[in-house]
């Protein structure tokens, strides 16, 4: 393989610090507080997030997904069981998430463990869903292996045709999954490198603070 010439990409952090002083001792405080100046910079992707999972062999896996929902318990999005994050919840809970706020030079590393809400939880989530929507869930089989784009526009034809503008009820595989955070990490890019690197572990009711170097 020949060598290739790259650009140098990079550029340097400017943001304001992170002091340890200036953060709320429960994590989701502080998550709340960084989600919301979120919102406000990049109110497209402030709620995407990349999501890590492993499968029983070790393999990793990472995609795009969107947060529908949080509080103390967890976060929160949806999905089909059938994919490939939902067999490698399945076998392995263990999971890990990332916030990247470009226009504020931060990230956010959220690990825990998965479960699925209640049913009742994710049919009231389901239905809130644009109706196109709801016949793509419905219809199609998440990263299964397809003849073509023709046969899912078919699939999801039917549907429509058969509810006839009604009710689509949502297919037992579509659920709702629940990371419940061990660990949070806050990033907060600064010059020079010396990124300000903030870290809460569980420890029993309480959560550890620590600054880790960059």
């Amino acid at each position: 393989m020949s060598s290739q010439n790259y650009k140098d990409y990079r550029r340097e952090y400017e943001a304001a610090g992170l002091r340890r002083q200036s953060l709320a001792a429960d994590p989701w405080q502080q998550f709340s507080f960084w989600l919301g100046e979120a919102e406000r910079a990049c109110p497209l992707d402030a709620t995407s997030m990349a999501l890590a999972t492993v499968s029983s062999s070790g393999m990793p896996s990472a995609r795009i997904v969107l947060m529908k929902s949080y509080n103390e318990n967890g976060l929160v999005w949806y999905s089909d069981r059938r994919s490939q994050k939902g067999h490698d919840i399945d076998q392995n809970p263990n999971a890990s998430v990332l916030f990247y706020w470009q226009p504020l030079e931060r990230q956010v590393r959220i690990s825990g463990t998965v479960s699925l809400v209640s049913e009742a939880t994710a049919d009231a989530y389901f239905n809130s869903r644009p109706r196109a929507s709801q016949l793509s869930a419905a219809a199609t089989p998440q990263s299964q292996v397809v003849s073509g784009l023709g046969d899912l526009e078919q699939n999801v034809a039917k549907l429509d045709e058969k509810t006839q503008g009604g009710l689509v009820d949502r297919p037992q595989p579509w659920v709702g999954f629940c990371l419940q955070p061990t660990k949070f990490e806050f990033w907060q890019g600064q010059p020079s490198r010396l990124h300000d690197r903030f870290r809460y572990q569980q420890m029993g009711n309480e959560w550890l603070i620590d600054r880790l170097a960059p």
